[in-house]
């Protein structure tokens, strides 16, 4: 429907819009805003709070908390009921208030399209068109506007004039250079006609009829793309995985426990308290407020000290967990203008004299053509000759036209002699050349030899002629060379590229580009672009990692597709994109990734976004989500291990022991120290193996990792069952409750603070240096351990002051525990890849 009144002769479109080239009248003008509505984008709607909240609780270690909580208010548990469910309200409000922080930051970036637009009005029918500036969310259909150079397009426009109109709309179809636009009629659709929303005029003059506003331009449709639903991210889909394994073993453990009890102790639902509070021992119940705290320090370190906005928590997990990055050419590998390269004799040798002549045909063009600033080619001309030109006195000068792919510049050579510049497309100057059989076409070999190796070429011819009113169209040429250009590459580029694969990241480059150009910028990198494909060649998605993929000439259909091919090959995705273009593949994508200059569909399609198109921003954003995905890490480790083999211990010393091995609310208050000195995680600092290479969580190696451990953690109690029952007053020592319960709380949080110690993935703190915040957790965590029994809430909890002697033959089963858990750590090292 937007496209319809753009299509057909300019005389049939201003009849369909009932306008005319005077444009419109200002009552015409207020009808049809009434009409039509206001030229402006659709606004998305921030959620609330308890929309924020609520969302929070679809998280699933959230859901099983606030299933366990519920089932220990039912039990009447309420000690048990209170914890849990306040620790899903912190869990809750973290994330929310994260995420409403991001918002407001993000709200900070927003920028309009443009702020006004020359308009043709009339006051009446009869009266003459007066050009005005008025502003854009009040632009209607039918609607004549003029644009000059750097004017953003406010809607989507057809042409009724232009002269040298060049449109820059790498923002709509990932195009890096110009394209030449035109007003001439045709039946057929043709775009060339055409200007849309989000475009920039770079060169040229047009006036132009308004096609489409609002929701009805192309800018529009693809702004309501968002509202696709997403799919889950490699830290979401960690996490569920982990979390259906812990609810299985969950919901098994209470009734293993009640059939145990009640088949070989004659217990019966007297223990359900104590199953209760062993399917709660099993579960890591800090994980949310661990995950939300170690994600919220990370987003506000990198908003802080590196303007980088982190729009969705789990995205800083992702970020740290990317072993392919997507990017485009343009804007990240290279800057957005082209610089001289060499300049070439007709046999390809250097030669200076020929970036002399270019330099001078292009700033008598800028001068006497009256252009508002010099384009992309003229300034890299400029820049790489110095002062030159100004030696002539310019007499002619014709701009580049699109249509003849060439520029002249005439200026005085002496006493009624002038000499002619041209400039141009290789094909359209040898045209105007004098040359010998089969030059031409040697000549235009070399500058395909060139633009294979994506360099851009400029062909250069001069001719001294008579004074004489014509001499800007003259013929029969010199023929004197060619100048080519390279794309001046970003100036941290290169480094940061060398950093992100030294932290295992492979990057993609997709890009709408001609694939000797893209391979070049590579190239040019330092870096081997390997085998470079166009996306017609590209079935299913780039090879795996192995250096920098080039994949060329992709339309922002093909650019989801890799994005979604390289997903389903098992990687994990960042794309980094900034136009309309890319806002399929940014969505596509694991973690999506915009610049703060972005177009505003891109930015809100984005889960990170950046003060500048830079790779080293995104390599310190990857460096942050690897420290926080290294801490929540380790917690899932320290937790599961230690919890998982405290549960096999409990229910073997239930089915062992005339008695409960701890009470219930023992069990409570062993979990709550260990889960209060476990906070120290999220302010941990990973070592420098956690962030080589991406920090994946994977559910089946974790729980490989808690099941032999946990194993061994078991071993360990069920030692310390022994020690209790033979070594200190012989076999009837263990009917004493009170005395058993205070030795294994003991025991149990000692060696609790040696796994915290012993399996996290921090730093080797050096000797004489204060110890980092999970060695002083682990300090309190035992401590507490030794306080806690003989002090009078220890009496509370029915335990007891321990005999001296106990103190001797645990402690020597805590020394071996510890020597096994180093023994079997530095085995697991390394047997890692």
């Amino acid at each position: 429907m937007a496209s319809e009144p753009a299509e057909g002769t300019t005389l049939e479109v201003l009849r369909r819009l009932e306008s005319g080239p005077r444009g419109l009248t200002d009552a015409q003008a207020v009808s049809r805003l009434d009409a039509f509505g206001e030229n402006t984008l659709p606004d998305r709607r921030t959620p609330s709070w308890p929309r924020r909240c609520a969302r929070a609780l679809r998280d699933p270690f959230t859901a099983v908390l606030l299933c366990l909580g519920l089932v220990s208010a039912a039990v009447a548990s309420w000690g048990t009921a209170v914890v849990i469910l306040a620790l899903v309200v912190v869990s809750c409000v973290l994330r929310a208030s994260g995420e409403h922080r991001a918002d407001r930051s993000l709200a900070a970036l927003r920028e309009l399209v443009a702020g006004t637009v020359t308009v043709l009005r009339r006051t009446d029918p009869a009266g003459q068109p007066d050009p005005r500036e008025v502003p854009v969310a009040e632009l209607v259909p039918g609607d004549v506007l003029r644009f000059g150079p750097g004017d953003l397009v406010p809607a989507d426009v057809r042409l009724l004039r232009a002269r040298g109109l060049m449109v820059q709309q790498g923002a709509l179809t990932g195009e890096s250079a110009p394209v030449a636009k035109r007003a001439a009629d045709g039946d057929a659709p043709d775009e060339s006609r055409l200007c849309f929303q989000g475009s920039t005029i770079a060169a040229g003059s047009a006036t132009a009829v308004v096609t489409a506003t609002g929701a009805a331009t192309r800018f529009a449709a693809a702004h309501r793309v968002p509202d696709a639903p997403r799919p889950g991210g490699a830290f979401d889909r960690s996490v569920h995985g982990i979390s259906w394994v812990l609810i299985r073993f969950m919901l098994l453990t209470p009734p293993l426990v009640l059939m145990a009890n009640a088949t070989l102790r004659d217990r019966g639902l007297e223990t359900l308290p104590f199953a209760v509070a062993v399917a709660v021992g099993l579960t890591p119940e800090m994980l949310p407020v661990i995950v939300t705290t170690c994600l919220a320090r990370g987003a506000a370190h990198l908003a802080r000290a590196h303007a980088v906005i982190v729009k969705r928590l789990p995205a800083l997990h992702d970020l740290g967990a990317v072993d392919v990055l997507c990017v485009d050419k343009t804007g990240t590998l290279t800057q957005d203008r082209p610089v001289v390269e060499r300049a070439l004799d007709p046999a390809g040798r250097d030669e200076p004299e020929v970036l002399h002549w270019a330099a001078a045909g292009a700033w008598w063009t800028l001068q006497l053509a009256e252009l508002p600033a010099p384009d992309a080619l003229d300034e890299a001309l400029l820049e790489a000759a110095g002062p030159v030109g100004e030696e002539y006195d310019g007499v002619d000068a014709v701009p580049f036209d699109p249509v003849r792919r060439t520029s002249t510049a005439v200026v005085r050579s002496g006493l009624g002699r002038h000499t002619v510049v041209l400039t141009g497309a290789a094909e359209a100057v040898l045209e105007r050349c004098a040359t010998a059989p089969g030059e031409r076409e040697r000549l235009l070999a070399l500058a395909a030899r060139e633009a294979d190796a994506g360099l851009r070429v400029l062909a250069v011819a001069t001719a001294d002629r008579p004074a004489g009113p014509r001499t800007a169209d003259a013929r029969g040429l010199a023929f004197r060379g060619l100048v080519t250009f390279r794309d001046a590459l970003a100036p941290t580029a290169a480094d940061a590229l060398r950093a992100l694969a030294d932290r295992g990241v492979t990057v993609t480059v997709l890009t709408g580009d001609h694939p000797a150009t893209a391979a070049r910028a590579c190239r040019d990198l330092g870096l081997d672009p390997g085998e470079v494909r166009t996306a017609a060649q590209v079935a299913d998605g780039p090879g795996g990692p192995g250096g920098p993929t080039v994949v060329a000439r992709c339309t922002p259909e093909d650019k989801a597709r890799v994005v979604t091919a390289l997903r389903a090959a098992g990687h994990t995705v960042g794309f980094l994109g900034d136009g309309v273009n890319d806002v399929a593949a940014l969505r596509a994508a694991d973690v999506g990734i915009a610049p703060r200059s972005a177009v505003g569909v891109a930015r809100e399609s984005a889960d990170v976004v950046l003060a500048d198109k830079d790779l080293t921003a995104i390599g310190q954003a990857i460096t942050a989500g690897r420290h926080a995905s290294g801490n929540i890490a380790s917690y899932l480790r320290v937790t599961l291990s230690s919890n998982l083999g405290n549960v096999v211990a409990m229910l073997a010393a239930g089915l062992l022991l005339p008695f409960l091995p701890m009470l219930p609310a023992q069990v409570l208050a062993q979990n709550l120290c260990f889960d209060a000195a476990q906070l120290a995680f999220a302010h941990d600092r990973p070592g420098a193996a956690a962030l080589r290479g991406p920090a994946v969580l994977r559910p089946r190696a974790f729980l490989r990792f808690a099941l032999g451990f946990g194993i061994l953690n078991a071993l360990a109690d069920l030692a310390t069952f022994a020690v209790l029952a033979l070594a200190l007053n012989g076999p009837d020592a263990v009917n004493d409750e009170a005395v058993f319960h205070s030795a294994w709380f003991t025991e149990n949080l000692l060696t609790q603070a040696a796994v915290m110690l012993l399996l996290r993935t921090g730093r080797r703190d050096a000797a004489g240096r204060p110890p980092g915040p999970v060695g002083l957790a682990a300090a309190g965590l035992a401590a507490v351990g030794l306080l806690l029994p003989p002090s009078p809430l220890g009496a509370a909890l029915g335990m007891t002051a321990l005999p001296a002697a106990y103190y001797l033959l645990p402690a020597a089963v805590l020394g071996l525990y510890a020597l096994a858990l180093v023994a079997a750590r530095t085995r697991h090292r390394r047997r890692q890849p």
